[in-house]
């Protein structure tokens, strides 16, 4: 009987047992984009209860922390436990331009959607450009500033 030995593949599973074991904030990917007045950004958490998320904007700063833990099941003897568990944490600066006050935010499926309100400071306005002949003609008769001497 001939044992096949792959020494990257036995690389990969001492690299991976690394990873899940390392101390630390776990990863969170995110997506972010604009759409009109807002700012929308999501989040992958899977097997978060939402109770352990935690959403926090101090200043400028925008901080996501979550929590996922092990199941526990009494009796049994784990042959693999992959999925990580442990703290979760993004920060992000956002800016003047944003309404922090109105953030909302909802977990689905896993996935934390945080919608991020424009300021209307922040928010694009055309200005009128007038000429000095349409300004003149807009003041009220009687006007001193349009009485010529």
């Amino acid at each position: 009987m001939a044992l096949s030995f792959d020494p990257l593949s036995e690389l990969d599973r001492l690299a991976s047992g690394l990873l899940q074991s390392r101390p630390g904030p776990r990863v969170m990917p995110v997506d972010l984009y604009r759409e009109a007045d807002r700012y929308v950004l999501t989040a992958d958490l899977p097997g978060v209860e939402p109770e352990s998320i935690d959403i926090d904007v101090d200043g400028q700063l925008l901080t996501i922390r979550a929590q996922r833990t092990a199941p526990r099941i009494e009796g049994v003897k784990w042959l693999l436990q992959e999925r990580p568990v442990g703290t979760y944490l993004r920060q992000f600066s956002i800016g003047e331009g944003v309404d922090s006050a109105n953030i909302s935010a909802s977990y689905d499926n896993g996935v934390l959607s945080l919608v991020i309100p424009v300021s209307q400071k922040a928010k694009p306005r055309k200005i009128h450009v007038l000429s000095q002949h349409s300004a003149q003609a807009q003041r009220p008769a009687g006007d001193p500033s349009t009485s010529q001497s």
